[in-house]
């Protein structure tokens, strides 16, 4: 299984898709049998989401209003209007956290685009965790704030010369927890302590597979 793939893995918590069905879907444009079109419609849509963060990075364009409005539209494709914010009230399942109203949404989703230039002194780790964890706390969206929440967290990463990170299953507890707790209390700091954890892992694994360090190892 290729890194690429490994990095741009959906995780989401019900997926039923394995990493080798993800590859037939990815490079063999191959449907998975008893699978929902959704889940197929998520791998792919991510993918394409993830090669567009590239390009933008690529381009050294900051984060904006819309680039994310693009990368939802991306993520939510064949499955509902994206990059439009919601006008209905919604839940988070399984957390204490109440998104706010829609008309409480909008002007905390201004604000969060004004702070993201304000907060740019904070260190990147700090700053990524801020952006994933305030952009999910407001839910701007009726599905896939998730998703494009972790996805502009590795931009922010990306753009700063970071590797992106991915939640395995081991690491999902103490991800939900700081983050939930995040939103609950305002205290980004154990969240933050996750993310750099993660990242950690994801560097130590990246360089474990440099040529001069497997030579090293021999």
């Amino acid at each position: 299984m290729t890194a690429g793939l490994r990095r741009i893995s959906t995780q989401r918590e019900s997926s039923g898709i394995t990493l080798l069905e993800t590859k037939i879907v990815l490079e063999d444009k191959l449907s998975i049998g008893g699978k929902y079109l959704r889940e197929i419609s998520e791998i792919v849509n991510h993918k394409k989401a993830f090669d567009y963060v590239k390009k933008c990075i690529a381009e050294n364009k900051p984060l904006s209003e819309n680039i994310v409005k693009d990368i939802h539209a991306i993520l939510m494709v064949n499955i509902l209007m994206g990059g439009i914010y919601r006008d209905v009230e919604v839940r988070i399942t399984g957390t204490k956290h109440k998104p706010p109203t829609p008309s409480e949404m909008y002007i905390q989703i201004k604000d969060f685009y004004v702070e993201l230039h304000d907060k740019q002194e904070m260190n990147t780790i700090e700053f990524a965790a801020w952006t994933h964890a305030e952009f999910v706390k407001i839910h701007p969206y009726e599905d896939g704030n998730g998703r494009t929440s972790r996805l502009i967290m590795n931009y922010q990463l990306m753009i700063n010369g970071f590797l992106p990170i991915s939640i395995a299953k081991e690491n999902r507890l103490p991800y939900f927890e700081t983050l939930e707790a995040c939103a609950a209390d305002g205290d980004l700091q154990p969240f933050t302590e996750t993310i750099a954890n993660l990242e950690s892992t994801q560097l130590d694994d990246y360089l474990s597979i440099l040529p001069e360090n497997r030579d090293y190892q021999r």
